[in-house]
């Protein structure tokens, strides 16, 4: 007994050792000082909680990529054969001046993609819609179909895709699917084997290297779907029954595709390229869109990462917002904003501008809904408008800016999205296209009930200290 207790201290001396350890780490590798801040105090107070997770989630280093995807980014924009700037100068220019200088500057140098003129986009506000859309267009391929999603179920409409995937495939046409190693973690390995024996060309996104065997951070976290370089789908829907609305308690699901023709999708494409590289060390052969539609749409792909040389993702909300003079109406499933996003919505607010943010009443996570509760809370403090979606689980990432441009895509308003995610979003700057975004948001609004000040008040005690507690670890959630 008595050498099982010494036994037994050494274990609990080792554990807070350890902790005080990856506190360290944490503090030098860190990338942000508030996230450094959550996992110090936590590895040091509760080491027996937080060091496995911390095995999992701390890292914030991914160990050679950077500088290979920036050393070979020259090659694979001339491998994908991209647009070096506006095909339609005239009409970029109208629409540059529309948004402001500045804040198409801004996206210009974000994304590192040029705003295109020429292009078809219309929203596509469910499910059914959306896989109905996605799985013809696959139908139709002449050439190739690139398929990119986090998350790929093996369920009905997980079946649905593998088999418009192999008629793909046996009519000859180059098939290429792209999963997340994390997202689709369930996905069986017969799916897998059933597609490449029929010619599908499936690989998932995974670090590769042995000292990232545990990383749950840099995920791929896009959804898109490209059609011989002509036709493109872009949005929050992955590839499985519940965004459908079939899997209760969070049915009826509520997410938003876009449909994209002309120009843009050479950019899109590029996206996929990238991350295919990655996953393969290989490049599709693709070829570049020419189509302009008479729409005549401007659009621009932002694209996101944990790789770029800035933290894109945030830094887009943020030129988003402030580029807003009369609104901004986003719609996230995860509020849980880094403190310039929150800055710059509080500014907006203060500027006299209607800030609207659309956000679940269903959970799906329970300590990330916890900490957006008391940002909601606090957001509504600071003026802005909080709404919760009342018929199903709200998932759609949509962000409105005044009357003149609307932007879908896969980032949260979260610091998963800003800083670990590998995102995309498609920005139209169209009146036509901001005015079916404005229609879709306020259908969306009707079916809501605004956060007032007493939602987190009321809450019992023990409750409202539990979300502080969730609230505190908001960096690396």
């Amino acid at each position: 007994m008595h050498f099982s207790m010494i036994d037994l201290g050494t274990l609990v001396l080792l554990i807070h050792l350890s902790g005080v350890v990856a506190a360290v780490h944490a503090v030098v590798y860190t990338r942000t000082s508030q996230g450094a801040i959550a996992w110090a105090v936590a590895l040091v107070t509760m080491p027996y909680l937080t060091l496995v997770p911390y095995l999992f989630l701390g890292q914030s280093h991914f160990a050679g990529y950077i500088d290979a995807r920036r050393s070979g980014n020259r090659q694979l924009r001339a491998l994908a054969d991209l647009p070096d700037g506006p095909a339609d100068p005239d009409a970029t220019g109208r629409a540059t001046a529309a948004l402001g200088d500045g804040a198409t500057h801004a996206f210009d140098r974000l994304s590192g993609m040029p705003l295109l003129a020429g292009n078809r986009v219309s929203t596509l506000i469910n499910g059914t819609q959306t896989f109905d859309a996605i799985l013809a267009a696959i139908e139709g391929a002449k050439h190739y179909v690139l398929v990119q999603f986090f998350v790929v179920r093996d369920d009905r409409i997980g079946q649905r895709l593998k088999r418009a995937l192999l008629g793909c495939a046996a009519r000859g046409v180059r098939t290429y699917l792209l999963y997340d190693g994390i997202g689709s973690h369930d996905l069986s390995r017969r799916y897998i084997r059933e597609l490449r024996a029929g010619g599908v060309v499936a690989h998932k996104f995974a670090t590769r290297r042995f000292v990232n065997r545990f990383q749950l951070n840099f995920r791929n976290h896009r959804k898109l779907v490209v059609i011989d370089g002509e036709r493109a789908f872009v949005g929050g829907h992955n590839v499985g029954d519940e965004y459908l609305g079939e899997k209760p308690p969070l049915s009826p699901w509520r997410d938003t595709h876009i449909d994209i023709a002309g120009p843009v999708v050479s950019s899109i494409q590029f996206v996929f390229v990238e991350d295919w590289f990655w996953a393969t060390q290989r490049v599709p052969d693709l070829i570049r869109c020419n189509t302009v539609h008479d729409a005549n749409m401007c659009c621009q792909a932002i694209i996101t990462g944990p790789a770029d040389e800035f933290e894109t993702c945030s830094l887009f909300f943020v030129n988003a917002i402030n580029s807003a003079q009369q609104r901004i109406w986003l719609t996230s499933p995860y509020f849980v904003p880094d403190e310039a996003v929150f800055t710059a919505l509080k500014l907006a607010v203060m500027r006299g501008v209607d800030v609207r943010i659309l956000i679940p009443a269903r959970r799906d996570h329970l300590v990330v809904f916890s900490a957006s509760t008391v940002h909601a809370s606090e957001a509504v403090r600071a003026g802005v408008r909080m709404f919760r979606y009342q018929p199903g689980f709200l998932h759609q990432k949509v962000v409105l800016i005044d009357d003149i441009a609307a932007a879908v895509g896969s980032p949260n308003l979260d610091n998963r999205s800003f800083r670990l995610n590998f995102e995309l979003t498609v920005l139209t700057i169209d009146r036509g296209f901001a005015a079916e975004v404005e229609t879709m948001l306020l259908a969306d609004f009707a079916e809501s009930l605004p956060v007032g000040l007493d939602e987190f008040r009321r809450a019992p005690a023990l409750k409202r200290a539990a979300m502080r507690v969730a609230c505190l670890f908001s960096p690396i959630l």
